[in-house]
């Protein structure tokens, strides 16, 4: 393999030009995004047969949320997912112009698509009911594609490492160790209650081994989201796909309405978006009733508190991403207590 920018720094106007076919006479680039496993920018080219813009995504330049991208293979899914499944799917991703990553899974380069202007979701803010129905949609769109398709449930790039599972139930209890003393004071204690009762039940939470029925994104919350994408073109474009996988398409349901839009929205159109779901997946040829979901739904809202704890445990510490966190684990935890999820988990045994 040629060796490949790992920082936007390495991206020269003559790189360029030859991965776009073009010819780039200068390029500047600016950070964009609040990722804080990967680093995002925008590119800004000059020169004939270019876009005027462009985005790009590289590894972390925090060593600890860099060492557990590669720990999980986070970039070289992320990768393989634009390579191989975004053009199977109806999800509306960025087109992508390079998608390279090491063998080692550290370094990896991303160039795709400017979606801007667009409105960037925003998890600690919440969103308004018309963005959780644009979201609901989307999430049908990588659902109802891959639901049962075999070349993408026993891909080779996507199967987790063998000893995955075990690892994640050893090391949650004491993510839910840093998570509980680093929060203990902030979060409420009926929330941090239910942080505390998943890790004490880690060993079956990460156990579980259902089929999967489709792929999932993993992390289908707001701050992976661009809403009125293109100036408006468009609703809205996903992004972030390191944690795709295979599994329940309600891990990405339970997850958005608890984590994702908070108690704020699913009180009062929790139904109404799960209907819409369905009814999406329904003109794929997914049918699915309430029932059929139900299970599922309340485990996958689970995925939302150790999704909040483990990141929390496990990447770079700043301000926003306490508040993040906290956020997250605020609307899974409300929604977990209103749905009785770690009864459901406990059922499971």
């Amino acid at each position: 393999m040629e060796r490949f920018p790992v920082h936007p720094d390495e991206v020269t106007a003559a790189w360029l030009g030859d991965v776009l076919g073009a010819k780039v006479t200068s390029v500047r680039w600016e950070p964009i995004g609040t990722g804080q496993v990967g680093d995002s920018v925008r590119f800004h080219l000059e020169g004939m047969g270019a876009p005027e813009t462009l985005a790009g995504k590289f590894p972390a330049a925090d060593e600890t949320s860099r060492g557990t991208a590669a720990m999980f293979g986070l970039y070289r899914k992320e990768v393989e997912f634009y390579r191989q499944a975004a053009p199977l799917l109806d999800v509306r991703a960025p087109s992508i112009h390079f998608a390279e990553v090491d063998e080692a899974g550290e370094g990896f380069f991303l160039l795709f698509e400017d979606v801007g202007p667009a409105r960037q979701g925003d998890q600690i803010r919440g969103c308004a009911i018309e963005d959780a129905r644009a979201a609901m949609r989307q999430a049908a769109a990588i659902h109802g594609p891959s639901w049962g398709k075999t070349e993408l449930l026993e891909a080779e790039w996507i199967a987790p490492p063998q000893d995955l599972r075990d690892r994640l139930a050893s090391m949650y209890p004491q993510a839910q160790a840093i998570f509980r003393d680093r929060y203990a004071a902030t979060l409420e204690p009926e929330y941090m209650t239910i942080c505390d009762e998943l890790a004490e039940l880690s060993a079956l939470w990460f156990g579980r081994e259902d089929p999967p029925q489709c792929l999932v994104h993993g992390d289908f919350r707001l701050d992976n989201m661009l809403f009125d994408i293109k100036d408006g073109a468009e609703p809205i474009a996903v992004l972030d796909w390191q944690t795709v996988a295979t599994g329940k398409p309600m891990t990405d349901v339970g997850y958005f309405l608890g984590c994702g839009v908070g108690e704020a929205i699913w009180r009062d159109h929790e139904t109404e978006l799960l209907d819409l779901w369905r009814r999406e997946m329904k003109a794929r040829d997914v049918c699915l009733t309430h029932e059929e979901v139900e299970r599922d739904y309340r485990l996958g809202i689970l995925h939302g508190v150790s999704t909040a704890v483990f990141s929390a445990a496990f990447v770079e510490r700043t301000d926003r991403g306490d508040a993040n966190f906290l956020s997250m684990a605020r609307g899974a935890c409300s929604l977990a207590r209103h749905r009785n999820s770690i009864s459901a988990l406990k059922k499971v045994l």
